[in-house]
Parts: structure tokens; sequence; C-alpha cells
């Protein structure tokens, strides 16, 4: 039997930045301890992906606040992918009545979108903070999309309705994202909890 842990909260790892291989690449980690424990950690999601024939979508070029009907309701949407496909949605009015269940499947196989979609459904509070739901594809709606946080803050600031950094609630937690400028880099911090331990035979 062999015991796996948090790597720094258990003594595996001994340092504050760490590299972690994904099915979308390397993705480089800060973490930030408290008390001996790391309190909320910071990951590198790499560049946005703003063309349309890589994103992919039904387009070339940017789609930015662009008019799209979806069932009988025409909506303007963003597209952005940040190594997955994304589709935002920026609401006026309070987004927590909206049907996802009978919208979220209308965006994910819309033929727009050729490898399907995760839709974000976004409330601007200010420029600063953001509430956001998530429609992800093959699994419905989610407590929470990091990517999708991601994407929702990079359209955000594409249509003028956000600085480059922002705090979005998601309906698991809150998430800050920054879009650097100088590198172009999207930046996500948020809390660490462990949420399961166990073992493992080999």
């Amino acid at each position: 039997m062999k015991s796996y842990h948090l790597p720094c909260d258990h003594g595996i790892a001994r340092r504050e930045n760490l590299s972690i291989e994904t099915d979308a690449g390397t993705k480089e980690l800060r973490l930030h301890p408290k008390n001996g424990v790391v309190d909320t950690v910071t990951v590198d999601m790499g560049e946005p992906i703003l063309d349309g024939s890589q994103i992919p979508v039904a387009a070339e070029g940017r789609v930015v606040d662009a008019p799209l009907e979806v069932g009988a309701t025409r909506y303007r949407v963003t597209c952005v992918s940040m190594g997955n496909p994304h589709c935002v949605v920026f609401f006026d009015e309070d987004i927590e009545a909206l049907p996802l269940s009978e919208i979220g499947p209308k965006f994910e196989h819309h033929p727009f979108f050729p490898k399907r979609v995760n839709t974000e459904f976004i409330r601007v509070f200010n420029r600063g903070e953001l509430r956001m739901r998530v429609w992800e594809r093959g699994s419905g709606e989610t407590a929470a999309c990091g990517t999708g946080a991601c994407a929702a803050l990079v359209a955000a600031v594409l249509t003028e309705r956000a600085d480059r950094r922002a705090l979005l609630h998601l309906n698991g937690g809150d998430l800050s994202i920054e879009w650097e400028a100088s590198r172009n880099h999207v930046l996500m911090t948020g809390g660490a909890t462990e949420v399961f331990s166990g073992e493992l035979d080999l």
C-alpha cells in the first residue's frame, strides 16, 4: 500500500513552484502557503486562442460580440479557446434563473461549433467582479470551470466590460483571473482545499 496526499502540505514536494503535465500541456503553478499549508494556487493557463478556425468555430478571425441565433433567440457571443472551445454570453439581467438545462444543449450542439462548445453565461457587476454559470460540453451545468473562467475574463476585456484582472463568482467558489498584457498569458488563482485522500494498491 502507498498513500498519496497533496504534495506540499504533506512534504512530498518542497518548493512553491511546480510544473504539472496535463492533456492541454504543461501548466506552471505557484503555491501560496499560509500557516504552513497551501492556501491558494496560481496557475499559468497560457495564451488565449482567438482565431475562429483554431477555437474552432465556423468563422475566420475573431468572434467578438457577434450575433448568433440559438433556438429562437439571438445572442451576442464572444468565442475563446483556452485549449478547449468556449462561447461567452453576457447578460444585463440576473442569470440565476436562466434554464441552463434547456439553453446549454442548444449552444453545445449548435452547428457553429464543429467540436461542440462550453458556454459561459455571465453577469458583469462591475469592471472587477463578474458572476458566471457554465454549461460544459458532455457534462451539463457544473459548479466550476477554470478554462471557462479564463475565457470569460478574456471575453469581458475584449468587449470592454472588465479590466484585465477580475474576481469571478462561480457556483463552486471564487476565482481571481488576470490576463497579462505583457506576456498575453492568463493567470488563474483559487483556493487550495484537500477534498479527498486514499490508498492505492500498486
